[in-house]
C-alpha cells in the first residue's frame, strides 16, 4: 500500500546565491535566495504564505527575514536548528503543511556569513570555539570544534575495521573531479591522491582535503503539492520518501556513536515511505563535513556492511564513471558548504534533468543532512517521477 505523503509534494523552486568570499550579510543573501527561488519557480511574491528559516554558525539570519522580505501574512512561520539535519527536517515539514492544506508555497532558506574581509579562513567560527571552549569539559581535553570528534571517529574506524587514509582521500578525489564538471563549485583544479596527502595536516587522520570548505551564501527552496507544481516554471521534483532519527551518546558500553550514526534508523524508513529497495536508488547527495561521513553513512544505509566502506569506495565508485555517483556537485567538500542545503541543491538539479556534464541517472535520489557528531539526522528520497 502506498504511503499517503509519497509524491504528494514537490520541490518547484530554487535559489542559490555566489558562493564563497561573498561579503554580505546572511540576512541580505537569505533574501536573495528567496527571490531567486520565486524567479525559477515563476511564482509572485505575494503567494509565497510560508517561511521556515535556519540560519548556519553565526546565526546571522533569524525569524525576522520575513520584514526583510516584505511578507506581511503568512500561514506558516517558524525559525529551526537541528544543525546539518535542518534542510532536510525543513522540507519535510514543508511537505507535509502544504500537503493538508497550511499554506500553499512555503520557502525554506538557509543562509551564513561566517567569512569575513581581511580575515584568514580558519578565523571563521573561532569565536564560537572559544564560547564552547569556555562551557565544556571537553575542550580540557583538548577538544575544540567538531574536527576533533570527527577525527577520532575516523581513526576508531581505522583502528576497528583496518580502514586506509588512502580510501578517506579517494572520497575526497571522487567529489573533485565531480566539482570539476560544476561551474559554480569553489574548487575545480584537479586534485590526486598524492595532492591529498601532501595536504597540511588538521587533526590527524584528516588532511584539510578531509574538511569542508567556508562559504558564504544562501539556498532557498519552494515546497508546494506535486499537482500545483505541475503548472510552474521547472519540473517538478517530487518528495517520495523521508525520516529522521536522531541519536546521543549517553556513554553506556555497547554503543559507538562514532562508528555508527542514525541513518541506520533513518534509511529502512524513508526507503518504506518511497516504497523502494535500496538498489533502486540511483545516486545519493550525502552530507560529507569530513570525509568519514561519507563513509560512514554509506555503511549506515547498508550500500556495504558496517566496516566495509574503506573497501566500498576505494575503486572510485562514488566519482564520474562509478556506479554509484555521490555528491555529484563536489559537495560541501569541493563544491560549497552551506549545511544539508548543499546536497539538497544538487539533488533539485540531478532531479530536474539539469546537470549538464554531470548529470547522472535520477530514478531516485537519496539526501542525507548530518548535524552533530553524528546525532541529528534527516533524509529525503526525490524523483522527477511521482510513483
Amino acid at each position: 500500500m502506498a504511503h499517503p505523503m509519497s509524491g504528494k509534494a514537490a520541490i518547484c523552486g530554487l535559489g542559490m546565491t555566489e558562493m564563497g568570499r561573498v561579503y554580505r550579510s546572511a540576512t541580505d543573501l537569505a533574501t536573495e535566495a528567496v527571490f531567486l527561488a520565486l524567479g525559477d519557480a515563476g511564482l509572485e511574491k505575494s503567494q509565497l504564505d510560508g517561511l521556515l528559516v535556519n540560519a548556519g554558525t553565526t546565526r546571522g539570519v533569524n525569524l525576522g527575514l520575513h520584514r526583510h522580505l516584505g511578507l506581511q501574512e503568512l500561514n506558516v512561520l517558524t525559525f529551526m536548528q537541528g544543525f546539518g539535519s535542518t534542510a532536510g527536517q525543513m522540507i519535510q515539514y514543508a511537505a507535509m503543511a502544504v500537503e493538508n492544506g497550511m499554506a500553499d508555497y512555503i520557502a525554506c532558506v538557509f543562509a551564513d556569513d561566517p567569512l569575513q574581509e581581511g580575515k584568514r579562513t580558519g578565523d571563521a567560527y573561532a569565536s564560537g570555539q572559544r564560547r564552547e571552549a569556555m562551557a565544556s569539559l571537553n575542550s580540557i581535553y583538548g577538544y575544540a570544534g567538531a574536527i576533533p570528534m570527527y577525527a577520532m571517529g575516523a581513526q576508531r574506524h581505522m583502528d576497528t575495521f583496518g580502514t586506509r587514509q588512502d580510501q578517506l582521500g579517494q572520497i575526497a578525489v571522487s567529489q573533485r573531479q565531480w566539482a570539476g564538471l560544476n561551474e559554480q563549485a569553489t574548487k575545480r583544479e584537479p586534485m590526486s591522491l598524492e595532492d591529498y596527502h601532501n595536504s597540511p595536516w588538521v587533526v590527524e587522520p584528516f588532511h584539510v582535503l578531509d574538511c569542508c570548505l567556508v562559504s558564504n551564501g544562501g539556498v532557498a527552496v519552494i515546497v508546494t503539492t506535486a499537482e500545483r507544481a505541475r503548472d510552474l516554471s521547472q519540473p517538478p521534483v517530487y518528495i517520495r520518501g523521508f525520516a529522521q532519527a536522531h541519536n546521543h551518546d549517553t556513554g553506556r558500553s555497547g554503543h559507538d556513536p562514532l562508528l555508527q550514526g542514525p541513518g541506520v534508523k533513518a534509511g529502512p524508513r524513508a526507503l518504506a515511505m518511497a516504497d523502494a529497495k535500496l538498489e533502486d536508488i540511483t545516486q545519493c547527495q550525502i552530507y560529507d563535513c569530513y570525509t568519514y561521513t561519507v563513509l560512514v553513512t554509506l555503511e549506515d544505509y547498508g550500500f556495504c556492511k558496517k566496516g566495509e566502506g574503506g573497501a566500498f569506495v576505494e575503486d572510485g565508485k562514488l566519482g564520474p564513471g562509478g556506479s554509484l555517483p555521490t555528491n555529484t556537485g563536489g559537495g560541501e567538500l569541493s563544491s560549497f558548504y552551506m549545511w544539508g542545503m548543499t546536497p539538497v541543491t544538487e539533488a533539485v538539479i540531478q532531479a530536474r534533468g539539469q546537470g549538464g556534464a554531470r548529470q547522472m541517472p535520477n530514478d531516485l535520489i537519496l539526501v542525507t543532512g548530518n548535524g552533530g557528531i553524528l546525532n541529528y539526522h534527516s533524509n529525503l528520497i526525490l524523483s522527477p517521477q511521482a510513483a
